[in-house]
């Protein structure tokens, strides 16, 4: 079993170091191959995503990634920006189903910006496409009938595009509560109305899933309003960047969601895939040892279960996170004193 480990900016090293510590003690015989990428492998190679960070990453069963951003290279052109790698990732290994949990750990309730017994109920799972929408279209800059400068980005889906992601959202409510929440914006875009007569004709295959659609900005309230009223939330890859951070504050911490995207190339033990903690870079906290590594250790947790088959050991991990959390081991952004390091020794402990 072969991974690559790829810390990128920032925090991305300390957090990432974190996670292969806990998958070390595990000893389960797991090599770990790491690579530059983002603005460290720009400024070593001159450019965020090398062809030998690309090729390590494709000759892999999964990748461990941390986080890409640098202030430094905000001015360069914007196919070489640090951002430009993940991209480059997702498009290239084929990873267009982000699978981002967000569930509040026992005594962290009162953490969240919501009342306490409103964030004990949040449970949720959001499945956002990765590889079409604005982020992918046709974008650029022009002149208007005006004369003045205009920017653009056009947001677009296939029906192929949307059937695929909508496969991944129904089979995963099976397992869970056979609740999909379709998230949209139909009453004012073409795209998502192609991607709401997508998914209905996809529930069809899944009688045993209830199917319900909410608009982007109900969704977004009702995520505060009432977060645990939702399973499965299935939604295109601009909307769900957004509604995935704000999920994030609603269990407490940034610091503590992890995520995969899955494309659907199996390996020898499951489905290939990459595996990230949604935070960014933190450059204004880089090299302090006060980072939250959890996301990432949860990631790495996902990366066990999905990719190398090993759910004992991933239970073992999200075990050893929430005892480390019911014990008062928090990090700064949890309101503790914690460090970055202090945290890691805690759940490998705890495991």
């Amino acid at each position: 079993m072969n991974i690559a480990v790829l810390p990128g900016d920032g925090i991305g090293p300390e957090v990432t170091r974190q996670a292969v510590r806990v998958i070390e003690a595990l000893d389960l015989g797991i090599a770990m191959t790491e690579a530059p990428v983002g603005g460290a492998a720009y400024k070593a190679h001159g450019h965020p995503l090398p062809p030998a960070t690309l090729a390590l990453a494709q000759a892999s069963d999964a990748i461990l990634f941390g986080a890409v951003g640098d202030p430094e290279c905000d001015a360069l052109d914007r196919h070489l920006r640090p951002e430009q790698a993940i991209l480059g990732l997702r498009k290239a290994l084929g990873l267009f189903a982000n699978l981002r949990p967000a569930k509040v750990f026992a005594g962290l309730e009162d953490r969240s910006a919501l009342r306490p017994e409103i964030a004990a109920k949040i449970d949720l799972l959001i499945v956002r496409e990765l590889n079409g929408d604005v982020y992918f279209g046709e974008k650029g800059f022009r002149t208007n009938a005006a004369g003045e400068r205009e920017g653009y980005d056009v947001m677009s889906y296939a029906t192929s595009e949307v059937e695929r992601i909508a496969h991944v959202a129904f089979r995963t409510a099976q397992g869970r509560g056979k609740r999909v929440c379709s998230v949209d914006k139909a009453n004012v875009l073409e795209t998502s109305q192609l991607w709401r007569d997508t998914v209905i004709a996809v529930a069809r295959d899944y009688p045993d899933v209830a199917l319900e659609h909410m608009y982007v900005d109900n969704a977004a309230m009702q995520l505060v309003r009432n977060p645990g009223h939702f399973d499965v939330v299935l939604t295109g890859n601009l909307f769900g960047d957004i509604l995935s951070d704000q999920a994030s504050m609603c269990v407490g911490s940034i610091g503590l969601l992890a995520s995969a995207s899955l494309g659907a190339r199996q390996t020898a033990h499951g489905t290939f895939g990459l595996y990230e903690p949604i935070h960014g870079s933190a450059p204004d906290i880089a090299g302090q040892g006060v980072a939250n590594p959890l996301a990432t250790i949860l990631s790495a947790a996902m990366l066990l279960r999905h990719s190398l088959g090993l759910a004992h050991a991933a239970d073992r991990i999200e075990a050893a996170v929430a005892a480390t959390l019911a014990d008062g081991v928090l990090s700064r952004d949890l309101g503790g004193a914690a460090s970055l390091a202090e945290t890691g020794d805690a759940v490998i402990a705890r495991l």
